[in-house]
């Protein structure tokens, strides 16, 4: 029974120091606003179809198996 009670106010002393950090970085850690830019391709505003061009990746092409050769 002691080994129990040692181990549960182990874990609550650990869940308790992560509740202090957490506290911590809330308190005094103040994020930086900074201006996000997100381009949007116009055919994407419109609904055209893609087309594929430069900055397009070209559809994957996948090679035939090898025919076995037969002696």
């Amino acid at each position: 029974m002691p080994t129990l009670i040692r181990l549960v106010i182990s874990l609550l002393f650990l869940v308790g120091l992560v509740y202090v950090g957490m506290f911590m970085l809330v308190a005094y850690v103040e994020p930086e606003p900074k201006p996000v830019t997100i381009r949007i391709p116009t055919r994407e505003l419109l609904g055209e179809p893609a087309t594929p061009g430069l900055g397009t990746p070209a559809p994957a092409v996948t090679a035939a198996p090898a025919a076995p050769a037969n002696p």
